[in-house]
């Protein structure tokens, strides 16, 4: 039986000057959710398509990527079996309805008429999307688009699922619908890794995390572990900052500032602290609230945007 385990040592990918990955690594222990977090221009899609075989990796000597044991450089067609793959656009055949469009990938996976038919009800049910079966694809929603590529994803029951930015311009309904059913297929054995702008995702559904920037690793870690050793736990947000800026008597040892535009941010070790600085202000100018991933990756990656976005 072949290595559960998906293993990336040392990859770059090039495209002329512009170096899109960096020397990356990173192992997904199976049956867990890892994400890949970045600005756009970070290089996570990239690397994401590395690892399915859809772009091939630069040669280096010391670079290697393991998928079940398989390098997609000479068994790519091996990993995409053991695959389903959620790309960032919606690419259903506006032309045919819900059950038409998994069909046609049932028949790419050679399913039998039957087991396909069987399949295709399974999955339409687990995405709650069994009363859309015969409507044609110009009359879903977005969330309802979304739900039917992740089934077709998963028709030819996957080892790996591979999702890249799933929920992006989803509603919160939809978005926790499909958090929901990830855990339930990490629940089944089914490995997941996605990309995301969504700091919450990560957050809810990720065992481990990767913060890139510029193609390069930044940190790497459980969530929640890196929220505790990388971040103050407390944050003041200051709306309409040049109103207050100046007034304020801020003890400088114990409180770190953050500049965005108009709202001002002290982080703190201490809520207390922050409470007294709060104390000063007008209710309805500020907010105390506990740091979360957002925080964590704006300090590493900065406010500023890079120029691939």
């Amino acid at each position: 039986m072949h290595n559960l385990k998906i293993a990336i040592e040392n990859v770059s990918k090039s495209y002329g000057e512009l170096q899109a990955v960096c020397k990356l690594s990173f192992v997904v222990e199976p049956a867990t959710c890892f994400g890949l977090l970045g600005p756009n221009g970070a290089g996570k899609t990239t690397m994401m398509k590395m690892i399915y075989g859809h772009i091939r990796r630069d040669k280096n000597s010391d670079s290697r990527i393991s998928v079940f044991g398989f390098d997609p450089l000479t068994h790519e067609l091996d990993i995409k079996v053991l695959s389903g793959v959620v790309p960032q656009d919606d690419n259903l055949d506006e032309d045919l309805n819900v059950m038409q469009n998994l069909a046609v990938f049932c028949k790419f996976y050679r399913l039998p008429r039957d087991q396909a038919q069987k399949r295709i009800a399974e999955l339409l049910e687990f995405m709650e999307l069994s009363d859309k079966r015969k409507a044609l694809i110009r009359e879903l929603s977005g969330g309802m688009k979304r739900r039917l590529i992740i089934a077709r994803a998963l028709l030819n029951n996957p080892r790996l699922l591979i999702l890249d930015e799933p929920t992006t311009g989803l509603d919160p309904q939809v978005r926790h619908l499909i958090w929901d059913k990830l855990r339930s297929l990490k629940r089944q054995g089914i490995t997941v890794l996605l990309t995301t702008h969504y700091m919450e995702e990560a957050f809810q559904i990720c065992d481990r995390i990767i913060i890139m920037d510029k193609g390069r690793k930044i940190m790497e870690g459980h969530p929640q572990h890196l929220l505790q050793q990388n971040i103050e736990p407390y944050v003041l947000e200051i709306i309409n900052a040049h109103l207050v800026d100046g007034k304020l008597d801020i003890p400088v040892d114990h409180v770190r500032r953050d500049d965005a535009g108009d709202v001002l941010r002290f982080y703190s070790h201490s809520n207390e602290t922050l409470r007294q600085i709060a104390r000063k202000l007008k209710s309805g100018d500020y907010y105390l609230r506990s740091s979360n991933l957002e925080d964590l990756f704006l300090k590493t990656t900065g406010r500023t945007l890079n120029v691939h976005q």
